[in-house]
């Protein structure tokens, strides 16, 4: 098998499964306990923090840890929407977050919050002008994505954290594509809120971390016992947090070396299809765009086919985010990149990563074409064009 969707989610680090082993045998204490066996898991907990925190530059105290991003991007939109309803209802966000960050604003705006869903270019990218110009008195909060998770385009993020600090305005980016192939850094970027996950970077399913600036303000969305500093109750899943320290950990030391190793195989992928399939569009900034992540568009046929043919020759990729892989609607990011509709359905993302090789590129080339000549040859839009 060929994996070439590492932005849906990553295979588990074989490091990253023998740290957490030992916790999911022998350490199976709660670590609120208060004995001497219940420690060791409590201890792990807090190391692997200072992990998480090491990762993205933060102090390990602002580390929350959840169940994974969207829970994360829920908490961060959600705790501050209800902590200064009293004080404002307007969120600003772009037209392309993941869905776990436009379901949130949804349902806020049922309640009486007011959101303003900002416009990206053809690149995907932001007018910091129209942030800027839609900023309100009782606006609460910004929350844009550090990097796109289907054309992988990188936002300002530096400059709309200059632009929120300088409107007293809390700034939350979801991150979750961004950990482990930008070399990120809280403190300087200057964001109040920050989400991540594990099983984008080699770690276990079902753990994430929210970064809380100290000093920022949040409403609990689980209640119960008195973990995360009381802003996250439950028993801790201290397997899934220990393998998320350790890929964590990993990813820091590796993170230079993967960069250079998956850009030149991306590159190799692009090249190869500009010159062997006519009629493609590449989406997203050339330069401005995660270095794993290609997506194309096809013309005159359908991603979903592409996909199922890709899939016999044993190549697994996607046609957008796994979060709505089941939809039959072109993707909500293209179709605000100004793609049209029936150009969106044929788009293909090919997202990369460390276990991939020269050889797995080599055979996409090798058999791409001749499916996507196969599917062409029985495509009524390609027969009107080219019959």
């Amino acid at each position: 098998m060929i994996y070439l969707d590492y932005n849906a989610t990553t295979p588990i680090d074989k490091l990253v499964l023998e740290k957490m082993t030992p916790y999911l045998k022998d350490f199976y204490s709660n670590p609120s306990s208060v004995y001497r066996f219940a420690q060791e898991s409590k201890r792990a907990i807090e190391n692997a923090r200072s992990y998480v925190a090491d990762l993205i530059s933060a102090d390990p105290e602002e580390v929350i840890f959840t169940s994974g991003g969207t829970e994360a991007d829920n908490f961060a939109i959600k705790g501050r929407a209800f902590f200064y309803q009293d004080k404002g209802n307007h969120i600003i966000t772009s037209k392309i977050e993941h869905h776990a960050v436009l379901k949130s604003c949804e349902f806020l705006k049922k309640i009486g919050f007011e959101i303003t869903y900002l416009d990206v270019d053809k690149y995907g990218i932001i007018d910091l002008n129209q942030l800027e110009e839609s900023i309100r008195n009782d606006t609460v909060l910004v929350s844009i994505m550090y990097a796109n998770n289907e054309v992988g385009s990188i936002q300002p993020i530096k400059n709309i954290s200059k632009i929120c600090n300088k409107n007293g305005i809390i700034f939350h980016t979801d991150a979750v594509q961004a950990l482990g192939k930008i070399d990120i850094s809280v403190k300087d970027l200057n964001v109040d809120l920050l989400s991540i996950s594990s099983h984008k970077i080699y770690g276990p399913k079902g753990v994430g971390a929210l970064y809380v600036k100290k000093g920022v303000k949040l409403i609990p969305l689980h209640h119960g016992g008195g973990q995360e500093r009381n802003m996250r109750a439950g028993t801790e899943n201290v397997p899934g947090i220990v393998g998320f320290g350790e890929a964590c950990r990993i990813s820091k030391e590796e993170l230079k070396e993967q960069e250079k190793k998956i850009r030149l195989l991306r590159d190799k992928l692009e090249e190869g299809i500009k010159q062997k399939i006519p009629d493609i569009k590449v989406n997203g900034h050339h330069d401005k765009r995660l270095y794993n992540t290609l997506n194309i568009c096809f013309k005159y046929i359908e991603g979903e086919s592409i996909l199922i043919n890709l899939d016999f020759e044993g190549i697994c990729t996607s046609s957008g985010s796994a979060c709505t892989s089941g939809s039959l609607e072109p993707s909500h990011v293209l179709l605000s990149m100004g793609i049209p509709h029936e150009l969106s359905h044929g788009s293909l993302r090919f997202s990369l990563g460390k276990f991939n090789t020269m050889r797995d590129i080599d055979r996409v080339l090798e058999v791409l074409p001749l499916i996507i000549e196969k599917l062409r040859k029985i495509s009524p839009f390609w027969q009107k064009k080219y019959g």
